[in-house]
């Protein structure tokens, strides 16, 4: 079973027992979060369902494992001729997660509202 689930703005592939890099969470090493945003759930190669725009009732909860810093990138910004050079780094804030369950309650569709047709 996997699930496709929006996560501070970026669409991952999770699945349960899963570790995954992503962009600062606010919650403290340790604690759970749950994700509601699923986008897509595959339960089996017959069983799957895609939410317009998410999947109700399911939901993925994680367990934060750590908060740090990616490794540093240097930016090099240069103008040829005239002496102009400029070095920067850059370090990338990161929590990194471990899927421990994704929870199915019934899950259906969120399906758009739907207008009424007028009697002509």
């Amino acid at each position: 079973m996997f699930a496709i689930v929006n996560i501070a703005g970026f669409q991952e592939k999770v699945s349960e027992g899963m570790k995954l890099m992503v962009p600062t969470l606010d919650a403290e090493e340790g604690k759970t979060v749950s994700f509601d945003k699923v986008l897509l759930l595959v339960n089996s190669d017959t069983d799957i369902k895609i939410g317009t725009p998410i999947v109700s009732g399911v939901s993925v909860d994680a367990k934060v494992l750590l908060h740090g810093r990616g490794e540093k990138i240097r930016v090099f910004k240069m103008k040829r001729r005239k002496r102009y050079r400029r070095t920067q780094g850059h370090r990338q804030n990161f929590t990194q997660i471990e899927i421990t369950k994704i929870k199915t309650s019934g899950a259906t569709k969120a399906a758009p509202a739907k207008k009424e047709a007028v009697a002509a």
